[in-house]
């Protein structure tokens, strides 16, 4: 860091559980902020920020914290991120759930802020859009994505090295490395012309489709197989090639889950490992999915980010396991009914005011209206 984040800080809030209302004493302190870097960060060449994200960057604040939290951060329990402004308006015009609780946090949550900050949270609604219908979707499906593939590494676990034999292969490939990875490249860019033109979509919004289109054809029973025969029978492979091939990507596929699941047993944190093992699935990532589904919701109803959680209890009961795995299920299937219908009525715009929100962004950063809301504090931004 070339330069002094705290005296370029516009804003820092507390984040994570502790923002939500669902911390233990276990849980560490996150924080995110904005800063707005020194000219040189934004005029010249050599050097760039777009965010300070480690553990001794956010050190700086520590007279800014609680004592309880500053107790943390003795700890080596402080982390979070700090965001160049540009990229935080970005960010939060996409709707990122991590930024709009910035921007949506209670008041006392705040630790840092200054004129401009107070300023950009004065104007916090005009990020939203029904982009949270994506993004906090998107989020959800990736902690429902973790907690059943956890689940099924609980309930039949591999419990060996996958071999070639297994799948059919000779204990070398009879394919050179070099046309195996050719044909392996063809295949995928055939795959990759049937997807949907998505256009000028956010990430966020094409992530979501595609997990929907993906789930879709499995339910219909079109799998990987199906998708991968037909585009190498499009190329023009003959039957047997396409077999072999298929062998080698099945094959491919079951190391991958092999030292994914490998990695997951090692890596894991023992007390998430023991509620893993007592409740069937992960139910950290269950509290957080439940989270993510219901403010997606009220979001998109009453237009407004509940950041601190009033059913914060039953979230945290969620998180203690008295939701078993069927119940969750239940839940995730309702709440997407309930969220698709909001969406459809919601009165929130499709997309925000980007020209609007980028002109604040360029007079903030620029100093064009730093008379009027700069902090004495840090005279100087530019």
């Amino acid at each position: 860091m070339n330069f002094d984040l705290k005296e370029h800080t516009v804003l820092l809030t507390v984040a994570g559980s502790r923002a939500y209302g669902m911390h233990t004493d276990t849980s560490d302190v996150d924080v995110k902020g904005v800063c707005i870097p020194p000219s040189r960060f934004r005029s010249g060449f050599l050097h760039k920020f777009e965010q300070a994200d480690k553990a001794s960057h956010m050190m700086v604040f520590y007279d800014d914290l609680t004592s309880e939290e500053q107790a943390k951060a003795d700890n080596g329990e402080l982390e979070g991120s700090v965001y160049d402004i540009r990229k935080f308006f970005n960010l939060a015009a996409q709707n990122n759930p991590n930024i709009l609780d910035a921007l949506f946090c209670r008041e006392e949550d705040v630790r840092v802020k200054n004129m401009i900050g107070q300023h950009i949270r004065s104007v916090s609604n005009s990020f939203l859009s029904t982009k949270c219908r994506w993004t906090f979707g998107g989020y959800a499906r990736s902690q429902l994505k973790r907690i059943n593939t956890h689940r099924r590494w609980l309930l039949d676990p591999p419990d060996h090295k996958p071999t070639r034999e297994e799948f059919g292969l000779p204990e070398r490939t009879l394919i050179p490395a070099n046309q195996l990875a050719a044909a392996q490249d063809a295949i995928k860019k055939k795959i990759d012309s049937w997807e949907v033109d998505y256009g000028t979509m956010d990430d966020s919004e094409i992530i979501f489709i595609q997990d929907q289109i993906a789930t879709y054809l499995a339910e219909v029973g079109i799998g990987a197989s199906e998708k991968y025969s037909s585009a190498a029978r499009a190329i023009g492979y003959d039957e047997n090639f396409i077999l072999l091939l298929d062998k080698e990507r099945r094959y491919r596929g079951s190391m991958t889950n092999f030292t994914q699941y490998e990695n997951w047993k090692s890596e894991r944190n023992k007390e998430r490992a023991a509620l893993e093992a007592k409740f069937g699935y992960d139910t950290k990532h269950g509290a957080h999915l439940v989270r993510l589904l219901r403010m997606c919701t009220e979001i998109l109803r009453d237009g407004v980010v509940n950041v601190f959680r009033e059913d914060a209890d039953e979230l945290l009961a969620i998180r203690r396991g008295e939701w078993d795995y069927d119940r969750l299920m239940e839940f995730v299937e309702e709440e997407e009914k309930e969220t698709e219908l909001v969406y459809k009525s919601s009165k929130l715009p499709r997309t925000p005011d980007k020209e609007g929100l980028d002109l604040l962004c360029c007079e903030l950063v620029d100093g064009l209206t730093y008379d009027s809301v700069r902090d004495k504090r840090h005279p100087d931004y530019r």
